[in-house]
Parts: C-alpha cells; structure tokens; sequence
C-alpha cells in the first residue's frame, strides 16, 4: 500500500502532544519516534502506539565506542521496533556489534529484530558543510555511498540517506538494502532546513522504500488533507 511507504514523524515535546497528533491523522500506519519525544517520554510512546498497531521508526541516531552502542541496540531491540539507526560515522567495529546486538536484544525478549539501518550523512548538510566544517575530501555522494557501503558489509539492514543519493545507492547496495529518506518535500511545501531534497513521486521513482515527510504535513493548515495529496501523488507513480 502506497501510505505504508511515509513515516511521518512525531517531532513534539510531550506524550500528550505526540498522542493528539496521531489521533488527528488516524490513517497514518507508521510513525517516527526521534531524540526530543524519547528523551521526554521514554518508551512510553512506543507502547501507546504499539497499542494502536502503528510501525514505529526509532530514530535514535546511536553513535558512541562499539561497546556503548551495542548495549544501547541491545536494549532498544527489545521495544519491538520496526526501524533502528546508528551513525555509519561509528565505524565497522560499532555497526558490526550493533548488528550481532540486534538480534541477542529481540531474542531476548521475544520479539523481532527491528531493521538496523544507518544514517550515511544528515540532510541538512550539504556538500559545503561537508568539505569546508567537517573537512572530508569526498564529494558528497561519494561519501553517502561509502557510508552504506560500510553499513551494508557490517550486516545492517539499510541506510538513511538523501533522496539525490537513492539512485547511486541502490545500484550499489542492491535490491534488499532498505534506503529510507527523509528530506522529502512536495513541490507545494517549503524546503526549510533540507538541503538535499525530492518530491515524493522522485524519491520513489529513484528506488527509496520509505519516505520521512514530517512538516509538510503536520505543520499544514490542513494535515489530513496534505496526508492525501501526497498519498494520490504516490498513487501516480508507475
């Protein structure tokens, strides 16, 4: 179905913000639970929407030694997740254990292993950003590719990426290699801070499998009705 493909985030402070906003759009199947909700509310969210039977995307972006984050993945495996992230910045060594952590995590606790996918380089950069403050000499999709790559060797499941990188990415990473992109934002909706950004339609065509469309459609004067223009925008896509 083509609205399983959006994850609409739930960037809100609290519980009761996060809980009014997915009982405004009710038909919204999967749900992004980032840093400001969690730290706020803990895995409380995660079970309010477990109870309504939504995805949830735990976009926690884990980026620490090998250790750290492999008891962190350990530990969040067990929420029963669809999706987990980690930075591919943290090196082979970290996203090889996260993987292996994954799976004793879900096992542990009766659950399905959530996809372990990894963040290649945030949206909001762009390839200035990247060459003049970060000081890496690859040219930016380069560097994406590189990231999944790696990702993809240690045994995770997908990488997050921009969707101008899809295209280069699935050629490289293959058919299975799950590429979620946020950034994407409909011709109608104001770019803000995505600086590498499609429209849905693109984003699709260039072979991503979910779609992070957060403000275009919670901060619309009319969110159910933007939840439906960029459903029937899919829906044209052949």
């Amino acid at each position: 179905m083509t609205n399983d493909k959006i994850i609409v985030p739930l960037d809100v402070p609290d519980l009761a913000s996060a809980i009014a906003l997915v009982d405004k759009l009710p038909q919204v199947t999967f749900w992004k639970v980032g840093l400001e909700l969690f730290t706020s509310t803990g895995p409380g969210i995660l079970d309010v929407l477990k109870s309504r039977q939504k995805r949830i995307f735990l976009d926690l972006k884990f980026h620490d030694i090998p250790n750290t984050v492999a008891g962190a993945c350990r530990a969040a495996a067990g929420y029963g997740v669809d999706l987990l992230t980690i930075h591919a910045t943290c090196g082979k060594d970290c996203l090889t254990a996260a993987a292996e952590a994954v799976q004793v995590g879900a096992e542990k606790a009766g659950t399905k292993p959530p996809n372990l996918i990894a963040i290649t380089v945030l949206t909001s950069i762009s390839t200035r950003d990247l060459a003049f403050d970060l000081k890496i000499p690859l040219e930016l999709p380069e560097f994406a590719l590189e990231m999944a790559l790696l990702a993809k060797n240690a045994g995770l499941n997908g990488a997050v990426c921009s969707p101008q990188e899809v295209t280069q990415l699935r050629e490289s990473c293959g058919k299975d290699f799950l590429l979620v992109c946020p950034g994407v934002r409909p011709s109608w909706a104001e770019k803000g801070d995505q600086k590498r950004s499609l429209t849905p339609s693109q984003a699709i065509q260039a072979g991503a499998d979910f779609l992070v469309i957060g403000r275009p459609i919670t901060a619309a004067s009319d969110p159910q009705l933007a939840w439906q223009q960029i459903v029937e925008e899919l829906n044209s896509v052949r």
